[in-house]
């Protein structure tokens, strides 16, 4: 059911300054940017759902996130939403439709994202010609953003940038990005898609 939840969350959604806990060397993990974007975003205040129930269209609804992080969803009533993902949201609102219905499969897609302006965006900072907070873009990557930048500095480290990602638990973890390799040789091997709220510091070199 998660599988079939998540495929289609991917079809619907449009798409949530760190210190870094350490130079993690290893790449993020990377299915594909729709896929960790709707993992790793939290749903907040304002934003819109869609719970689809699926063979019970009475039991579907389009609601947006209350102040008090919750949302009302057909017999089962209030669901707290707020601070959780969408697959966190379906598997309590089917765990209790099964009172009611047998085996519902449910689905949360986010349709609109309106919460926490810093949750939808991606920042670049450090040696870049125009250091810059962009809005997030399904299938954006470390050079898109980059790129719109400006690119890097005569004075970047190139090769020494990190990409800042906040995760689940609220810490944020540092990956390596060898930009000068993928901006002077083409190599993609580190051009990363991104998610929002992440950040990319290039930094200077030392003389």
């Amino acid at each position: 059911m998660k599988q079939w939840n998540r495929a289609i969350v991917l079809v619907a959604v449009v798409l949530s300054t760190a210190c870094a806990t350490g130079g993690n060397t290893s790449p993020p993990p990377r299915p594909d940017a729709a896929t960790q974007a709707v993992d790793a975003y939290l749903i907040g205040v304002d934003d819109q759902l869609q719970v689809t129930v699926w063979h019970n269209p009475d039991l579907s609804v389009s609601v947006p996130v209350r102040p008090d992080g919750k949302v009302t969803v057909p017999l089962v009533g209030d669901i707290p939403a707020g601070g959780r993902t969408t697959d966190q949201v379906a598997t309590e609102i089917q765990q209790k439709l099964g009172q009611y219905i047998r085996d519902p499969q449910v689905a949360v897609i986010l349709t609109a994202l309106r919460s926490h302006e810093y949750l939808s965006r991606v920042r670049v900072t450090g040696a870049v010609r125009s250091p810059i907070s962009i809005p997030y873009r399904q299938g954006m990557t470390v050079l898109d953003a980059v790129l719109a930048a400006g690119g890097t500095t005569e004075f970047a480290a190139a090769d020494r940038t990190e990409l800042y990602r906040r995760n689940e638990s609220g810490s944020t973890q540092s990956y390596a990005v060898r930009l000068e390799k993928i901006l002077q040789q083409g190599d993609l091997a580190n051009n990363y898609p991104v998610q929002p709220g992440d950040v990319i510091t290039v930094p200077q070199r030392t003389f």
